[in-house]
């Protein structure tokens, strides 16, 4: 913790609540789905969502809210006292709540109460806020960064996530967050259609000279984030399409690119950084998957580097698919990516597993692999169809098969009518091995020939 940087997140706090059941019957006297068997999790939303998530990342982390004594505020405070501290804003009515309904973990229906908002800053808040070293406003319309407007215009916030009922975020704030649907919003003023990669970069562009900031990025849900300076945007894909549950993603983001600028990131680097952070989170399951409050923090993240494990977990918790490749990818052509394509259509998730240098070299000979195995992961990493890697440096994986237990084992087609050692394994937890073709013609071997006849 001690090296990162102390974030303050200033905005408005809210209680979510899911009511998660089955559902497969109608009621009797209206035609809607009757969700039995209910458990419930209760868990911040809004600001404190955003700060809960930027403390569990292992930060210190000040939370200025609009919290009062009702019964909702004394349950947010119980959830968020382990991990922040928070600075209280006088709140006239009662903290929002939303609960959702959800059955086979889709929502049926979301129910809002309590419409209260900040009445006035203090002066502990003040002070908070002005020895910050870095600030997040998460503002959610409920007045408790317009309270705080005089203090964040004089010490312009590194983030400003903003909210259709909310004002606009002070001059010389570093990064906006709106997404796609509210930056149309904010920034349509002659009619025109919204949606699209140009819809969103006239909508940024007049945004950034609307806000006087120094740089809106627009998240795209599925399709990752444009960042634009005012001219010439960055779009920054997500790494892989998940189409999990999305609530809470924006905070994730918010709370992401927050710390990273405040770590000493670039805006550029802290918006990819942010976009991955996301995509991981809706793969994960979103707000409605976060662990318990007990829990401790999560590890912190290296940036260069996956965990196949614990992806498989999560996406196993989630009654998802996972799916597994392998093989020695030393040369990626054609071949590779259309089967690693395909194999990732099959399931929630792919793991490819990849043999070690010694491996290949034992299998293909001396001279193999071409690319040692740190560029060989990389380059997979970087194929969008790709969740995580891992590596295994015997001849077979079955050993890593045997602690990943994938539900789905895939090898190319040039496989076929070759005992499969992986097939049988893959039966002892109810999996499957399958083969998918290879495009004809695509392999390393038949390229390194090419290049050494080219070479002649």
């Amino acid at each position: 913790m001690a090296d990162r940087t102390p974030l303050v997140v200033v905005g408005d706090a809210l209680l979510d609540r899911d009511l998660t059941g089955s559902a497969d019957r109608l009621a009797p006297d209206a035609p809607v789905p009757v969700v039995s068997e209910c458990a419930e999790r209760v868990r911040p939303g809004g600001a404190a969502l955003a700060a809960y998530l930027a403390a569990r990342d292992g930060r210190e982390v000040t939370l200025i809210t609009g919290v009062g004594d009702d019964p909702a505020c004394l349950a947010l405070r119980e959830l968020l006292d382990p991990w922040l501290t928070l600075v209280p804003l006088p709140l006239t009515g009662t903290l929002p709540e939303k609960t959702r309904v959800l059955a086979q973990d889709r929502p049926v229906v979301r129910l809002d109460r309590g419409g209260g908002r900040v009445r006035e800053a203090t002066e502990e808040a003040r002070t908070a806020l002005r020895a910050a070293r870095a600030v997040l406003v998460s503002d959610y319309g409920r007045g408790a960064a317009d309270a705080l407007r005089d203090v964040l215009a004089a010490r312009p916030p590194l983030v400003w996530d903003p909210h259709p009922r909310g004002g606009p975020p002070t001059p010389g704030t570093r990064l906006v967050t709106p997404a796609e649907k509210e930056a149309h919003g904010f920034a349509s003023r002659d009619g025109r259609p919204g949606g699209g990669l140009r819809a969103a970069a006239l909508d940024a562009a007049a945004l950034v000279r609307d806000w006087r900031a120094a740089a809106v990025t627009v998240t795209l849900g599925a399709r990752g984030a444009l960042l634009s300076y005012g001219e010439h945007p960055l779009l920054v894909p997500a790494p892989a399409a998940h189409h999990g549950d999305a609530c809470g993603a924006g905070d994730r983001f918010a709370a992401t690119a927050a710390g990273l600028l405040a770590d000493g990131a670039l805006v550029g680097e802290a918006v990819e950084g942010a976009v991955t952070a996301a995509s991981a989170f809706v793969a994960a399951g979103g707000a409605g998957a976060l662990p318990p409050a007990g829990a401790g923090p999560v590890p912190r993240s290296d940036p260069d580097s996956d965990d196949p494990r614990a992806l498989t977990a999560r996406v196993r918790a989630q009654h998802g698919t996972v799916v597994a490749a392998g093989g020695c990818f030393d040369l990626l052509h054609a071949g590779h990516v259309g089967l690693l394509q395909a194999a990732r259509r099959l399931g929630d998730c792919l793991v490819v597993c990849v043999n070690s240098d010694a491996s290949v070299r034992r299998r293909k000979g001396d001279g193999r692999p071409v690319n040692p195995l740190a560029d060989r992961v990389r380059v997979l990493r970087a194929l969008a169809c790709v969740d995580a890697v891992a590596v295994f440096d015997e001849d077979t994986p079955e050993r890593l098969l045997g602690d990943l237990r994938p539900d789905v084992w895939v090898k190319g087609g040039d496989y076929a009518g070759a005992d499969l050692p992986e097939a049988a394994l893959l039966q002892e937890w109810g999996g499957q091995a399958v083969l998918l073709p290879y495009l004809d013609g695509r392999s390393s071997t038949a390229l390194l020939a090419r290049a050494a006849e080219g070479v002649r």
